[in-house]
């Protein structure tokens, strides 16, 4: 994204609660992501990020603490090196672990209580037992909260092994069980862990929470969430967008009739089309 325009969004800036600057890359590679964050905390937005945790040193770990930004997400998908390396090629878990400590360590120097540290975690069917060391990593690590996601965007056929598609319900009952027992003992330690999985049918809701929040693409097009805006083609390559900030004031691009009319829309038992089959309609929460 270019500077211009992230600087079209101010007027939506001045309005929004929380701006989380993330993208199909690693964020910090981006030479304006500081100026992202200042411009954003200065329209009155909490700020935060999810990164892979490769390009973390100290010079990066002291200007996120004193950059104001709450909540810096890490990457997982594993409890391991024999968990995590293998879904994760070129992510180390133990680069992860050195950046997490770092930055702890860093928050801890400039006694920065505003920065918590997350944990974005990555279940994949078929490494459910990664997940019984998870409260034990948090707190070896310092880690505030996880939230753990499931594939629900599949670019291929090869991965829908490691779903949780919404029929499949013995897998989904048997992750349930894991997932209610290990938070339960993470909420002992005065840390949470936060998880969806689908239900057999879908419900009236959007869990993107897509009334109210909205993506923005590199190119400063607005779609409802990442998932209508994925820079694929072919049979994965839903699109709907309403507008291009480049063009159009952000805020004129949110009140279109067209845009609220979808909005409303994913409160009833018929969203629009390309919401129709969406895993997050079957996703019901759970803590």
């Amino acid at each position: 994204m270019q500077p211009g325009t992230f600087a079209n969004l101010w007027p939506i800036l001045c309005r929004a609660s929380r701006v989380h600057l993330q993208g199909w890359g690693e964020p910090f590679l981006h030479p304006n992501f500081m100026d992202f964050a200042k411009l954003a905390l200065r329209g009155g937005c909490q700020v935060s990020t999810t990164t892979s945790g490769l390009y973390m040193d100290e010079t990066l770990a002291l200007e996120l603490v004193d950059s104001g930004i709450d909540i810096i997400a890490f990457s997982l998908a594993g409890t391991s090196a024999a968990s995590n390396d293998k879904n994760r090629d070129g992510v180390p878990f133990d680069q992860v672990a050195h950046a997490v400590q770092l930055l702890q360590a860093t928050r801890k120097t400039r006694k920065a209580v505003h920065l918590e540290i997350h944990l974005a975690y990555l279940l994949l069917a078929s490494d459910l037992d990664a997940l019984w060391r998870l409260p034990e990593l948090m707190d070896e690590w310092g880690v505030h909260e996880t939230i753990i996601s499931t594939l629900d965007y599949i670019p291929s056929h090869q991965l829908l092994s490691q779903a949780f598609l919404p029929h499949e319900r013995d897998k989904i009952k048997a992750a349930q069980a894991v997932i209610d027992e290990i938070t339960l003992k993470a909420r002992t330690a005065g840390r949470e862990i936060y998880a969806s999985l689908p239900e057999h049918k879908p419900a009236p809701q959007c869990r993107e929470e897509a009334q109210k929040n909205l993506y923005v693409d590199a190119d400063g097009v607005i779609s409802p969430c990442v998932l209508l805006n994925v820079p694929a083609c072919g049979e994965n390559s839903s699109k709907k967008t309403f507008g291009s900030v480049n063009r159009e004031d952000p805020l004129s691009i949110w009140g279109k009739d067209e845009y609220r009319t979808f909005r409303n829309a994913l409160d009833t038992p018929v969203p629009d089309r390309v919401c129709e089959g969406c895993i997050k309609r079957f996703e019901k929460p759970f803590s």
